[in-house]
C-alpha cells in the first residue's frame, strides 16, 4: 500500500484479539521506531516492551480502562530529558516532539503489518515511572497497546473526521 493508504488505514483500535504478536513483527516495529528522526539526531528515547502478566498488571494500574486490558503487548515510549535537544533561542525541550514521532512510527509500522494500536497519553505517568523503575530524567510519554484487532473490519471504518486542507493550510504570498 502507498503512504496515504497506510495513514488512512491507521486508526485507534480498542478491541484486541488474544492472539500473541510474533517476535519478528515486534522487532520490525521497534526497528521502525529506531529509525525515526529526532532533533539533532539525539534519539532521546527508550522503548519498554511489556508482554508478561506482571508488567501488564503494572500498566493496568496506570490506566484502568477495560478495553486497554485486552492488548497482548504494550510499548511504553519513554523520553530522556538529559539526552534531548533544547532549542538555543528559548530553551524549548524537543523531547515530546521526538517521542511523538517515534510513537507514530510504531503505530504506522504496526498498521502495515495488520496490527492495531492506540495512543494512550491519559495515564498516570508518575505511577508508570515508579512501577517500571525509570531513571529520574526519564519520562513515560505514551503507552501504545498493540495486537491483532478483534475484528479485521475495524480497519475498514468510515472516513476519518478531519478538517479540510483549506481550514489548516495557509499559503504564504510572495511579492
Amino acid at each position: 500500500m502507498n503512504f496515504l493508504e497506510l495513514v488512512t488505514k491507521r486508526c485507534s483500535i480498542r478491541r484486541f484479539a488474544s492472539t500473541p504478536v510474533e517476535i519478528e513483527k515486534i522487532e520490525y516495529i521497534l526497528e521502525a521506531a529506531r529509525l525515526s528522526p529526532s532533533a539533532v539526531n539525539f534519539q532521546p528515547w527508550t522503548f519498554v516492551v511489556v508482554q508478561q502478566e506482571e508488567g501488564k498488571q503494572k500498566l493496568h494500574d496506570c490506566y484502568s480502562r477495560e478495553w486497554f486490558k485486552s492488548a497482548p503487548l504494550y510499548i511504553i515510549v519513554c523520553g530522556h530529558h538529559d539526552q534531548s535537544w533544547k532549542r538555543g533561542s528559548d530553551g524549548k525541550d524537543f523531547l515530546d516532539v521526538d517521542a511523538a514521532i517515534a510513537a507514530e512510527h510504531i503505530c504506522l509500522a504496526a498498521t502495515e503489518l495488520g496490527l492495531g494500536t492506540c495512543w494512550v497519553c491519559n495515564f498516570n505517568a508518575e505511577l508508570c515511572h515508579r512501577q517500571f523503575g525509570l531513571p529520574d530524567t526519564t519520562e513515560p510519554i505514551a503507552i501504545i497497546p498493540i495486537g491483532y484487532p478483534e475484528d479485521s473490519l475495524m480497519f475498514e471504518q468510515t472516513a476519518k473526521k478531519r478538517k479540510g486542507l483549506s481550514e489548516i493550510v495557509k499559503w504564504e504570498k510572495y511579492c
